[in-house]
């Protein structure tokens, strides 16, 4: 009885053993959720592993491959992606007698399986195999049956193919995860559409976000370059069965992957043994030009300094010119010249093909039948060649508008030959010969008199004077611009030092924002632009980066910096730190997931999801930020452009006071009621007190005018630059004011809060809004004020009439939608420049 025992735990540990190390299943064998995480499939040279896990910081289980000798777990494919095993790891895998793959619970709760296999006569097997692929395989033929490698999630690997099948309808994409602690579908696909010329697309739900275009011959027409290599070989198959895209490592030994990142980016890692990291050696959206159409039919995106980012194609206008001034390209271009019968070809060179969704082609075709087969068809716009190599092959046309082209600086794209007529093509050859006769040699002919020909060297001279002048001049300065710039932020890292700031390394923060990549942008303005990132630590961060074309930028960094480095309130934004690199300067803060205000409050969607208890308590919030500046705070602060999209929500809807590059620090002796002048106006139509953009002259009453004016566009819900009512010309002010007198306040409240509304909160709300927009800034209360008079029974005073109250006509230029407008002008010319809403 005690030698069967022996060998029967004998027999138990070495069953359990050998489980833990194969790297087969047979028919009815299973492995089990477990505390000691030893019940795992591993591949034959121990480089992969399956078995069950929780991702990040969930506690959910999963099944899924990952890489078995990285420290760092790094999943490959989830099976139950969609549908989490509990955490009380009661999950079974088994390969049941069927040849399914099932994933259950103690209970017997299926939570997966995988897709029937293929028929076989002879009994299969579940393997993991050396390239991470979970196959289903016939024990006798090895043919698989099924394959985990057709069913992708987040990440692509060596040997797998990326692309469809035209005969079993399987397409194999990559799906991102929610979150690093979600593998379930999140919003972002990428995948190889086989519409008109096969394509790379990534999108976000149904909306394209990049096209990584076609494959050339050589590699997609939209992405990085594909570069000869010792590590991998790449190919792509067309074939009437299949169309995909491969690649296969030629050395062993090194771990490398692609994957679909939460945000929507695509990564390219090799795993650095010494370092023991992953190291991100390629991404494919690079620039502002990835984004998709973003110029719009017949318009061309170019990454040029000090250009704009659109352009139209030859021949081609913009179809709104009053739009496209305004840097909205999103109507692109026109013809200047419609097509005739006698139509001809402009070569245009180095770009990204357009979208070939509706092209048709012809791979054995050469470029000059190709020329004369979108001749004959009039509805033909442009040709090329749908391979590069070896001179070019192939026949590409398009027959609708062309969309998404960008021009490369490099040798990175190909000829597109588009379709012009002839009168615009003799313009083009005239302007590329008159481009030409400056450098032609002039023959002035044996006539020409000895005086003309000394007025020309006397001219040239003089010409040739001048633009040496204007060269040493335009250097002097910029020397004495970048000498100042060079003082400036030594005098600035000196001040950062006395603050304690946290300084980050450039390279840190351009890894967290995916190389500040266009999908990662929260928004942009005059002086530069805001990105979302993910540090290392997991933590989301908000990144400003100063504009390198911004006049304003250096002194706004500076001012924000000063400001708000020491101020710590629970409705101001907190600022983490910040970077000086060489000309790039970044302010980092905490990342707030609900955006501004204005992103609410003024959509007829959303709005309806801010009730009144949520905005009593933003109006309250914005409050005690402001008074916090003005009073409490070791500095006395005008922020001066206080407005609804500076006002950002955290996830529980709390506001912050955002963007302090306007602000105004006074010094400690300077009172509350102090009033200042400036000859440089800023602020933003629609929050300016009258006292400021008419006179120059700014207090903290100015922030109170702003606080006002913000309180009531969230108790409407309508903009106050812009707004209109059919009874009058008033502004909402103007129409706010009107209603208290005539006891209608509660009329000015959106429709969307009478289910939840306060009334008396709502005509108390009202009437301090009212007090701290009227006329003259001695009427207006102080925040100190103000804060009581919101949370109290404080007897409120009757406002006198708000600033701006006399009727006015709107025009066009002065609609809703273009409220959020930056001013900066001069008293002393008061002339005006707009800047792009921040």
């Amino acid at each position: 009885m005690i030698i069967t025992y022996f060998i029967f735990i004998l027999f138990s540990l070495f069953s359990s053993f050998s489980l833990s190390l194969k790297n087969t299943l047979f028919a009815g064998q299973s492995i089990t959720d477990g505390p000691d995480g030893h019940n795992t499939i591993i591949s034959p040279g121990a480089r992969f592993e399956l078995g069950f896990f929780s991702p990040g910081s969930s506690r959910n289980r999963y099944v899924g491959i990952w890489y078995k000798n990285i420290s760092a777990l790094t999943v490959v494919w989830v099976a139950n992606r969609a549908r989490p095993v509990s955490s009380d790891k009661s999950g079974k895998l088994t390969f049941n007698s069927t040849g399914f793959i099932v994933l259950h619970n103690s209970n017997g709760s299926v939570f997966w399986s995988s897709d029937p296999p293929l028929p076989s006569t002879n009994p299969s097997v579940l393997q993991l195999l050396d390239t991470g692929n979970l196959v289903i395989s016939d024990s006798v033929t090895k043919d698989f049956l099924w394959q985990s490698f057709d069913y992708p999630g987040n990440t692509f690997l060596p040997g797998m193919k990326y692309g469809a099948n035209l005969s079993s309808g399987l397409n194999r994409y990559l799906t991102s995860w929610k979150s690093d602690d979600d593998p379930s579908p999140g919003e972002y696909t990428n995948r190889l559409e086989i519409a008109g010329f096969p394509q790379m697309f990534l999108r976000k739900g149904s909306q394209i976000q990049f096209r990584g275009g076609h494959w050339n011959g050589l590699q997609f027409s939209g992405m990085p370059s594909l570069n000869p290599n010792t590590v991998y070989t790449y190919d792509f198959v067309f074939k009437n069965e299949e169309i995909y895209y491969e690649f296969q490592l030629i050395n062993s030994a090194v771990i490398t992957r692609m994957i679909l990142n939460p945000l929507g980016i695509l990564h390219k890692y090799v795993w650095i043994a010494k370092e023991n990291n992953w190291m991100m050696y390629q991404t494919t959206q690079m620039d502002n030009c990835d984004r998709f159409a973003v110029c719009g039919s017949y318009g061309i995106c170019t990454i040029e300094d000090n250009s704009p980012l659109c352009g139209c194609l030859p021949g081609f206008k913009p179809k709104s010119q009053t739009e496209w001034d305004g840097a909205d390209w999103t109507h692109g271009c026109v013809r200047k010249t419609d097509l005739l019968k006698n139509d001809g070809f402009l070569r245009y060179s180095n770009v990204k093909l357009p979208d070939t969704r509706e092209s048709w082609f012809d791979q054995t075709m050469n470029l000059n039948d190709c020329q004369g087969l979108c001749l004959k068809n009039r509805s033909c716009t442009a040709y090329a060649n749908t391979d590069v190599r070896n001179g070019g092959s192939g026949c590409l046309l398009w027959f609708n508008d062309l969309i998404d082209i960008r021009q490369y600086q490099v040798g990175n794209g190909q000829d597109i030959f588009l379709k012009l007529a002839h009168s615009e093509l003799d313009i083009i050859r005239q302007v590329l010969i008159l481009g030409c006769f400056c450098r032609s040699k002039v023959n002035l002919g044996e006539n020409t008199s000895g005086k003309k020909k000394r007025m020309m060297k006397i001219i040239l001279i003089t010409a040739a004077a001048v633009i040496v002048i204007a060269i040493s001049m335009i250097v002097f300065f910029w020397i004495m611009r970048r000498a100042k710039l060079v003082r400036e932020t030594n005098s600035l890292s000196t001040k950062i030092e006395e603050y304690e700031l946290p300084q980050f390394e450039f390279s840190e923060i351009a890894i967290a924002t995916n190389n500040f990549s266009p999908f990662n942008m929260l928004g942009q303005g005059g002086f530069g632009h805001v990105y979302k990132g993910l540090m290392h630590d997991n933590q989301e961060i908000a990144v400003k980066r100063l504009s390198k074309k911004s006049t304003q930028g250096f002194d706004e960094f500076k001012n924000e910096l000063l400001c708000i480095a020491k101020l710590q309130h629970r409705n101001l934004v907190k600022l983490l730190g910040c970077c000086i690199h060489q000309e790039e300067k970044l302010l980092v803060y905490e990342y707030l997931s609900n955006h501004s205000l204005d992103y609410f409050i003024f959509d007829k969607i959303k709005s309806a999801t801010v009730d009144w208890p949520k905005r009593y308590n933003i109006i309250n919030g914005i409050a005690r930020g402001l008074l916090y500046l003005h009073q409490d705070s070791r500095l006395r602060i005008i922020h001066r452009d206080l407005k609804a999209s500076n006002i950002l929500l955290d996830s529980d809807m709390n506001p912050k006071i955002s963007d302090f590059g306007m602000a105004r620090i006074c010094s400690g002796n300077e009172t509350t009621e102090i009033a200042l002048n400036t000859t440089r106006v800023v602020g933003t139509f629609g929050y300016m007190a009258p006292e400021y953009a008419i006179d120059g002259i700014f207090s903290q009453k100015s922030d109170v005018f702003s606080f006002g004016v913000l309180t009531l566009e969230i108790i409407c819900g309508r903009k106050n630059r812009g707004f209109t009512h059919p009874d009058h010309e008033l502004n909402l002010l103007g129409h706010a004011w009107n209603l208290l007198n005539e006891g209608r306040e509660l009329e000015l409240s959106e429709p969307v809060l009478e289910t939840t509304l306060n009334p008396m909160e709502v005509l108390r709300c009202i009437n301090i809004g009212l007090l701290c927009v009227q006329q003259s800034p001695e009427d207006r209360p102080s925040m100190s004020s103000v804060v009581p008079m919101l949370c109290s029974d404080i007897p409120l005073a009757q406002p006198k009439k708000p600033g701006y109250f006399a009727e006015r006509k709107v025009g066009s230029g002065e609609s809703s939608s273009n409220g959020g407008q930056n001013v900066v002008f001069s008293n002393n010319q008061f002339t005006v420049t707009t800047v792009t809403a921040r």
